[in-house]
């Protein structure tokens, strides 16, 4: 199928709701386990202190092991055809999530997460790959702005979802309501349900690569892409879209402790995580109407510097609500900046025929950051003792000095005015 001049065809439209209904249950299941086993939750110390990094982990560790594969299969089978049978697997992942919810088991529930990661892992690469060919190259930026804005409304509903869920399957100490065990996992069903139907429109796509000899060694085929990468600034690319999802875990495992560091309920704990998700959207969506037909790689160390001033701010201000709100505000809008024009020069530097394998070893490399994310936040908590608000400033170093590193190899593609269509 050719692609569109028009950015929202029926093709994309539906891809993008597909792609927000399984952010939404990510980020359902995540933030229900996080509040679970972080301080004060119904499975606290289960997981020893800063639990929720090991919740983090089952997220990301299928992306390290399965992105692989699932290039490969995004280059040689129909990428439509991958996302219809993820969003089926998806519903049954469900159904594993609500018998763990609903016998109260922590390791069942656990399991389910990282299903839900296995299958996402195959989701990536095909849903990235796709995007090129649903809209034109001109459209590029602002289709990964737009995408990009809907999956961070995904993380905001799947988050504040996630503080009634819990406070209703786990009420309050001292509260009169009785415990609703069924509602975690009839709310996942629902979700993956929708998100299934949502993607069936998506129109038939050909396999760009369908004689591919899959190489069932992930790390081999890592490493043998990363070799092709190397010929181009692809690599470096791939390293800072990767170094912004280190930073951006780091975040996210700070976020649930902000419900005993500010003494807030689970609902309104899991504001924040949605302030965040709604202005890395707004930042997505403007980085894409900044770009207009064209990617805008200038907007990678804006990004960079402004993420730098607000972590810093976050580490160091008092403890108020609207304080902190405010500030991850403003963090997330540069986040936005930062990553769209990574995400675009990702899928226009990366060969057709290769854009699976390319991708799927970048979403790989992205995980393998979020991993040492949840890694750092582990070790901050068990071995250093800080305060989560303090590891904010971890955030900051690793924006400032990390992506100063990156963006200086990148500054022929950031100074690149064919790029930028002047």
């Amino acid at each position: 199928m050719p692609t569109s001049s028009r950015l929202f065809t029926k093709g994309f439209l539906s891809l993008t709701l597909s792609q927000f209904f399984g952010a939404v249950n990510d980020n359902l299941l995540k933030g229900v386990l996080s509040f679970a086993v972080a301080s004060g939750g119904l499975w606290s110390g289960t997981l020893g202190e800063g639990g929720q990094g090991y919740v983090g982990l089952c997220l990301t560790i299928p992306f390290i092991l399965f992105s692989g594969f699932a290039g490969q299969l995004a280059d040689r089978t129909s990428k439509r055809s991958i996302t219809v049978q993820v969003k089926i697997a998806e519903v049954g992942i469900s159904l594993v999530g609500f018998a763990g919810f609903f016998a109260g088991n922590l390791w069942l529930s656990l399991s389910a997460l990282l299903l839900l990661a296995i299958q996402s892992s195959f989701f990536g690469p095909a849903k990235y790959g796709m995007i090129p060919e649903l809209v034109d190259t001109s459209q590029l930026s602002q289709a990964n702005g737009s995408i990009n804005m809907f999956t961070n409304l995904a993380v905001i509903s799947g988050t504040l979802a996630a503080g009634p869920v819990y406070s209703l399957y786990h009420p309050e100490p001292g509260s009169s309501a009785s415990p609703l065990l069924w509602v975690p996992g009839v709310a996942m069903l629902v979700t993956a349900a929708i998100g299934l139907f949502a993607c069936l429109p998506i129109p038939r796509l050909k396999a760009m690569n369908p004689n591919l000899k899959i190489n069932w060694n992930p790390f081999d085929l890592y490493f043998q892409a990363l070799r092709d990468m190397a010929g181009s600034h692809l690599l470096f690319v791939a390293f800072a879209w990767a170094f912004f999802y280190m930073i951006g875990m780091l975040a996210i495992l700070i976020l649930p402790d902000y419900r005993e560091l500010l003494n807030v309920s689970p609902t309104k704990a899991s504001v924040l995580l949605g302030i965040l998700g709604v202005s890395i959207g707004i930042g997505s969506i403007s980085a894409g109407l900044i770009s207009g037909k064209h990617i805008e790689p200038r907007l990678i160390p804006v990004g960079a510097l402004g993420m730098t001033l607000f972590f810093t701010l976050l580490g160091l201000t008092p403890l108020d609500f609207n304080l902190v709100a405010s500030l991850l505000f403003g963090a997330g809008i540069f986040a936005g900046f930062y990553i769209i024009p990574l995400q675009s020069l990702l899928q226009h530097l990366s060969p057709p025929a290769e854009r699976g394998r390319f991708l799927g070893t970048a979403n790989a490399l992205s995980f393998v950051a979020s991993s040492l994310g949840s890694l750092t936040f582990l070790a901050s908590k068990a071995m250093f003792h800080l305060a989560s608000n303090h590891i904010f400033l971890i955030c900051a170093g690793l924006a400032l000095v990390g992506s100063s590193v990156l963006i200086w190899r990148l500054r022929p593609l950031i100074t690149d005015p064919s790029l930028r269509g002047r």
